[in-house]
């Protein structure tokens, strides 16, 4: 199938590359030209885990490429899919700015296209009736295209940062959203090879699957971090409250695990464009309104705890493990290591920063000084903070750590370290639902 796919972010990207890898033809289509220089040379502008290698295998089987072209790559494609961002404006509300943009510039290239028949997917996350009444419109008033000519459907994407080309590759379900057969035979082609649950529904049902996913996982990190926080004043180790509710069939031991928030990309973009979606259709969602309002504090539980040990943050230095919002990836969006190091800065305190990918990208939030490695963070340090809970720093040798460090506080936003062993090793240890 000839394949051009809109965008060259997280989603676009993985997304023309593995499809590139089952064979297809492949085009990722982007409006900035280093991007796909460096695209065209192997280069991938992320950080992921795999990805370097898939796209480096599509462009010697050639079965992949990146353009600029629209219309030469809309003019041959059969089917393009639009994985352009959808940010969030100041009210938390959906930003269909790219989204209008990617539609207006398929219809008209659609235009040039001899065969009038194309089919159109939208994979980035949108709200509810974007689809039908923003995408599908504004291709038929660009293109001049009749309604049966054109394949319309919703196909939202379920991939994790650190393992979205395994995501991809072998989904746990996937979601056809289509309200027309052209859409729903070339989703069937596509996804054919996949032995995983699919589900077949109209396009805003697709559309609300992704933000209720999102959302409710949300709401369970949120709701751990709480029930982490008041353990702590009860003396119970919240690890062992997670172990006991995750053997709960109904519950699953997964996102029961305590620490300073969720960030990135889509949990909070996606509960904020939901709950202000929600207040836009008056039924206002108090439960998305608490998820959030967690979120922002429960980083601020960190700083609490290395005040509490210090005594005074003026003047300490500080040196901050991992500024990504999750490990495996250089992604910064809503990290909550930025929370953390600018309430520090407030309180006057020296930091010094180190992640293994993401410092350049943290750099453009918070002008900080970074360290080479993590072990040149720690030295003469008064307190280290674990925020990304990288292998490179859970595996860090705890004598060593100590050595080098002017103090001995350690204060674990992500139960990344070994409690037993920390307090062995003599650092006066604190972790979120330690007790």
């Amino acid at each position: 199938m000839n394949i051009t796919v809109m965008g060259t972010g997280y989603v676009g990207l993985v997304t023309g590359a593995t499809l590139a890898n089952t064979g297809n033809q492949v085009v990722c289509l982007d409006l900035i030209e280093s991007k796909i220089t460096d695209l065209n040379n192997g280069i991938s502008p992320i950080f992921e885990p795999g990805l370097d290698d898939l796209i480096k295998s599509g462009l010697k089987n050639k079965n992949l490429r990146g353009s600029t072209d629209i219309e030469n790559c809309i003019r041959e494609s059969d089917l393009t899919f639009i994985c352009v961002g959808t940010p969030s404006n100041k009210d938390g509300s959906i930003d269909l700015t790219y989204i209008k943009s990617a539609s207006a510039s398929i219809g008209r290239a659609l235009r040039a296209k001899e065969e009038h028949e194309h089919t159109i997917i939208v994979k980035s996350t949108v709200v509810p009736l974007t689809t039908e009444e923003v995408v599908l419109p504004t291709i038929m008033k660009k293109s001049g295209w009749k309604r049966e000519q054109l394949g319309i459907g919703m196909n939202p994407e379920f991939l994790r940062e650190g393992s979205a080309v395994k995501d991809a590759q072998n989904p746990d379900r996937i979601v056809m959203g289509t309200s027309d057969d052209m859409s729903l035979k070339q989703m069937n082609k596509l996804y054919e090879m996949h032995n995983c649950p699919k589900q077949k529904c109209i396009p805003r049902t697709a559309e609300f699957i992704k933000y209720a996913s999102n959302s409710f996982l949300a709401a369970k990190i949120s709701f751990v971090n709480e029930m982490a926080n008041l353990s702590n004043e009860w003396g119970i180790d919240f690890e062992e409250v997670a172990e006991g509710m995750g053997s709960d069939s109904r519950i699953s031991p997964l996102f029961l695990r305590a620490g300073a928030g969720f960030g990135g990309s889509c949990f909070p973009k996606d509960v904020k464009a939901l709950s202000a979606a929600s207040k836009e259709n008056k039924v206002e969602s108090k439960m998305l309104k608490a998820t959030l309002e967690v979120n922002e504090t429960q980083p601020l539980n960190v700083v609490r705890m290395a005040e509490e040990r210090l005594g005074v943050i003026k003047g300490k230095r500080i040196a901050i493990l991992g500024l990504a919002f999750k490990p495996d990836t250089d992604d910064v969006r809503e990290t909550r290591s930025e929370v953390v190091i600018k309430e520090l800065m407030n309180k006057d305190a020296q930091i010094i920063g180190h992640d293994p990918k993401g410092m350049a990208n943290f750099k453009e939030l918070v002008d900080i000084e970074m360290a080479k490695t993590g072990m040149e963070a720690i030295k003469d340090a008064d307190c280290i903070i674990l925020m990304t809970e990288w292998k490179e720093y859970t595996e860090l040798n705890y004598g060593k750590i100590k050595e080098e460090m002017n103090g001995n506080v350690v204060i674990d936003g992500r139960r990344g370290f070994n409690q037993k062993r920390m307090e062995e090793t003599g650092f006066d240890y604190k972790a979120i639902g330690l007790g």
